[in-house]
């Protein structure tokens, strides 16, 4: 369950990276490249900061095609709807990959038997930092470490105390998933829609 949950997270965080790097006028490998970076990035850090060896993306190297599939798709269908709002679609799929980022990233620090605020923490730096990552490619500072930014990381947060708060003491982790997703995407949707930020 927790491959297909990373999988998926993968997958639609993917999609959305490789229509930004399109959208910024990069070509196939460049859009390869970021979305390769944002869907792996923030999970290569965590388990290195967990010591998992091999990392997550090795251990399940269809990973790495699975994005390039999305990356030559999505440029394909750009090309030829460049019409479609594109903006409103990145925005819902980032929504979703936050939340099963949040879940996948806790998941795998509970399974160490590590403190409920520590495996939160672990569920924020998956969803996270693969965007810190492609920000600092695209030459910006990161967008949540900047003042006054909608909530993002905090999204992240709430979404793996969710998941932690719903966690079943069986394997069968659907019902956390589905409780970090609706509450990290449905929170970030509200921010953009409300402009809520943090007070300092």
């Amino acid at each position: 369950m927790l491959q297909f949950i990373e999988l998926i997270a993968v997958l639609v965080i993917a999609i959305a990276s490789a229509i930004e790097a399109r959208r910024r006028n990069m070509d196939l490998i460049g859009a390869y490249v970021i979305a390769f970076i944002v869907a792996l990035g923030g999970g290569t850090l965590r388990d290195m900061l967990l010591n998992r060896h091999p990392l997550y993306w090795i251990e399940n190297p269809s990973f790495a095609s699975l994005i390039f599939a999305v990356a030559l798709i999505s440029s394909i269908m750009m090309r030829i709807y460049p019409q479609l709002p594109q903006e409103r679609f990145v925005i819902v799929m980032d929504a979703i990959a936050l939340g099963l980022f949040s879940a996948s990233g806790t998941e795998h620090a509970l399974t160490l038997n590590l403190a409920p605020f520590i495996a939160i923490v672990m569920g924020v730096i998956t969803a996270t930092f693969g965007g810190v990552l492609r920000d600092i490619l695209f030459n910006q500072v990161p967008t949540i470490f900047m003042q006054h930014t909608q909530l993002y990381a905090t999204c992240a947060f709430m979404g793996g105390l969710a998941y932690w708060w719903a966690r079943p003491d069986h394997p069968d982790v659907a019902l956390a998933t589905l409780a970090s997703i609706v509450v990290a995407a449905g929170l970030r949707l509200l921010a953009m829609r409300f402009d809520w930020r943090l007070p300092f």
